[in-house]
């Protein structure tokens, strides 16, 4: 049974920084496409990062050069660091697993067989 744990969420100031970390079983991380997205109240669930099984990333456009996403694949965790945080990054934070073999469809949700609970950001200003 494949479960996505995600944590290191909180509430922190416009400017500060978070990790959050997907703890990951019954699947290994390296195999295929993973990612990181977000859903705010009102919002459709969009992509933050993704990384291939090779360990390319790819982001979107408005957390480039803010955000950076990692892999432990000793420890089959997954992570997102999040720096310059701004009001517009608060919303749920989601792990995905299981995508396409290159992330050539990493953006698309329906391509994710597996899905973490998620875990809340909140920036205020």
């Amino acid at each position: 049974q494949v479960r996505l744990v995600e944590s290191g969420g909180g509430s922190v100031q416009a400017g500060g920084s978070l990790r959050l970390s997907c703890e990951v079983s019954g699947y290994t991380v390296d195999t295929y496409c993973m990612g990181w997205f977000r859903q705010a109240p009102g919002k459709e669930r969009e992509g933050v990062a993704t990384i291939s099984p090779v360990g390319s990333p790819a982001y979107a456009n408005s957390v480039k050069d803010r955000f950076t996403i990692s892999r432990d694949n000793a420890k089959n965790t997954l992570y997102l660091q999040m720096s310059s945080l701004k009001p517009d990054d608060t919303a749920t934070y989601y792990c995905a697993a299981g995508g396409d073999r290159w992330c050539s469809r990493g953006w698309d949700t329906y391509a994710y067989a597996y899905w973490g609970r998620g875990t809340q950001v909140t920036v205020s200003s």
